[in-house]
């Protein structure tokens, strides 16, 4: 196998051009500035913005106080430009408002830590640290302030009001001016040491996101958040994945440190929630430990420790690489891509995989389809139902991607079966490969086989080379996202089109009226959050007539089913079983459908619905069976 130039957008390192500078500025002003995802959550937003702009209106205002003594000459000298006369009293105004400003994001903090007490909020000692930094230096400014007002009796004090109001505290507990200017003094330098303190103290807490966070948000990687990074010149690569902290690269060990332990991903985590020993923050926290112990603190000559044995060999099997974490991170950290490194590692160097990883991946290989039926059943069952297979060199309009579900799994087949009676009662011209298809490799690139991945990529672009179409549609979710994002990296650029987008372009055939049932859409990570197909799927609902009940988590929030990152091969414990919870917040809409547009979706509801024996309450169906079912025959 050989593999060719990978396009920019999928390289190690981030490209330094035009366009990446001016994403780097903008995300700099929108993310790092003026911190768009942080305030999404409305508690924390306006504490952490009351915090952040304090702060920064402080350390503009301390440089401009600076910059007014001879120890800046003749660098920089404001003298008497700025600020005097008005511009003085606006001045201490705005610097006094910041101070408190400061102290009431404190406070709100130092409440949310021992009376809100968020579930997923973590608290360390830097925690408290940082609160009662920012909670003593404005402190100690507001006293200087006072006492510097007592002193000096200026006319302008009500333009200092935080300072005014300790001011006349101080002189209502006895304080003249002769001790106000004893006083002063020290007040004033220890709230000078606790600016130096606070500075000091960023390399070695938390503190230290201030720098980092900035920094990650401006040199993330920024290729197809759908699409995983490709190892490049695969067959000669010395490292595959991640076996030790140091073979992840400088851009994951920089976003590891970047990290607040804020809890916002492993609040929407369905590991987590579904109770499984897997959290996105605790991942990026171990590996962040792996790489201060291993390459900080250790001594030289020291072995580097496995990840496997840091995390646990089994650790990384748990995520279902379904993105929220991604979306939900202030800092764009992503969790998924370290569990991808790791996953690579134990599949291509140590094989120390679950085996039922193992099972799916020897499958694949041989009978090329997770289920390890006969290679030659693919195209069976399509067979039966007159569906043309196109030849090599022959032309058609709609190449159909079946996909390995819709071509062995039985309850999938009559979700396929459902979607072809809808291209012919519109008369389109469609065809598939048939035996010709082979698996996409979606599965295999998320299990970290990428050595097959890419055997199996570059044979499906040269297969898809013999033939004529204009378009490639599919009913998997998860063969669309990897055709669509992850082909390109290899060179297979097709127009992909998922089956609800086509059908939306093309119009329903004409529809009976509704049977009554109530249906709730669940949106399939791999096509929602990482593809932004949200409308579609329900415009053919609506178009259909059916009565629809949404979800709490919908749409870019939605809730995994289960089933992605591999987890539809892996043995799951019972009782944590994410199509559970998927399935709880489904009925408790009280619809009578939950309707899928992805076959893994599929198949983890309907075993959660048989498992939990609530079949007579609820059903679960592809949108192309519901449709089909109302088609006017």
């Amino acid at each position: 196998m050989t593999t060719g130039t990978m396009p920019a957008d999928v390289q190690k390192a981030p490209q330094i051009n035009g366009k990446a500078i001016l994403l780097g500025i903008r995300d700099f002003f929108v993310h790092a500035v003026v911190q768009v995802r942080v305030l999404s959550k409305l508690y924390a937003g306006i504490m952490h913005a009351l915090i952040f702009w304090g702060m920064t209106i402080q350390l503009i205002g301390t440089a401009i106080s600076l910059m007014q003594i001879q120890l800046f000459i003749p660098f920089v000298e404001l003298g008497d430009l700025f600020p005097v006369n008005n511009a003085y009293l606006g001045f201490e105004l705005v610097m006094d408002l910041a101070g408190l400003a400061i102290l009431a994001g404190a406070l709100m903090a130092l409440f949310r830590r021992l009376v809100l007490r968020p579930k997923a909020l973590e608290t360390r000692w830097d925690d408290w640290y940082a609160i009662a930094l920012l909670l003593i230096i404005p402190l100690l400014g507001f006293t200087s302030e006072g006492i510097r007002i007592v002193g000096a009796d200026p006319a302008w004090a009500r333009w200092s009001p935080a300072g005014n109001v300790a001011a006349q505290l101080f002189r209502g507990l006895g304080m003249n001016s002769e001790i106000a200017w004893d006083l002063h003094y020290w007040f004033y330098w220890a709230h000078m040491i606790g600016g130096v303190v606070f500075v000091a103290s960023i390399p070695f807490t938390k503190l230290r996101h201030l720098i980092i966070g900035p920094l990650n948000i401006v040199l993330r990687m920024r290729g197809k958040k759908a699409a995983l990074t490709p190892i490049e010149n695969i067959e000669e690569a010395e490292i595959l994945g991640a076996g030790v902290i140091n073979e992840l690269t400088p851009y994951q060990l920089l976003s590891l440190d970047a990290c607040v332990r804020c809890g916002r991903c492993e609040e929407v985590c369905p590991s987590t929630a579904a109770g499984n020993p897997f959290s996105p923050r605790e991942l990026i926290q171990t590996l962040r430990g792996a790489m201060v112990d291993d390459l900080v603190a250790a001594k030289n000559g020291a072995d580097l420790r496995q990840l496997g044995e840091v995390l646990g060999d089994d650790y990384v099997w748990h995520c279902t690489t379904c993105g929220a974490c991604l979306d939900r991170c202030p800092l764009f950290i992503n969790p998924v891509a370290d569990v991808i490194e790791v996953r690579r590692n134990q599949a291509l160097m140590t094989g120390s995989i679950p085996q039922s990883a193992g099972l799916a991946l020897r499958n694949i290989e041989r009978q090329n389809n997770p289920w390890g039926l006969p290679a030659a059943d693919r195209e069976a069952w399509a067979d039966e139902l007159g569906v043309r297979i196109l030849n090599p060199g022959e032309e058609v309009d709609v190449l159909v991607f079946v996909g390995c579900a819709f071509s062995y799994d039985d309850r999938s087949k009559k979700a396929g079966k459902a979607f072809f009676d809808l291209l012919k009662a519109a008369n389109v011209d469609f065809a598939i490969l048939g035996n010709a298809e082979s698996c996409c490799g979606e599965t295999v690139r998320r299990l970290g086989n990428e050595y097959m991945f890419q055997v199996l990529a570059e044979q499906n672009i040269e297969t898809l080379g013999e033939y004529k179409f204009n378009r490639i549609v599919t009913q998997c979710a998860h063969c669309f996202s990897t055709l669509k994002n992850e082909y390109p990296q290899f060179g297979g650029d097709f127009e992909v089109l998922h089956y609800t987008q086509y059908l939306n372009e093309i119009g329903l055939p004409a529809m009976a009226g509704g049977d009554g049932q109530t249906i709730t859409f669940h949106d399939s990570c791999y096509l929602g959050r990482y593809n932004g197909v949200m409308d579609e799927p329900r415009s053919l609902l609506k178009d259909a007539g059916v009565k629809t009940r949404e979800m709490k988590r919908r749409r870019e929030n939605g809730f995994c089913c289960g089933g992605g990152g591999g987890q539809m091969w892996l043995e799951t414990n019972a009782e944590t079983r994410i199509s559970n919870v998927r399935l709880a917040e489904a009925m408790s809409t009280g619809a009578d459908v939950v309707a899928t547009a992805c076959p893994y979706c599929l198949l983890m509801f309907d075993d959660s619905i048989r498992s939990q024996g609530v079949g007579e309450r609820i059903q679960v169906m592809d949108i192309a069976e519901i449709l089909a079912g109302r088609i006017e025959r």
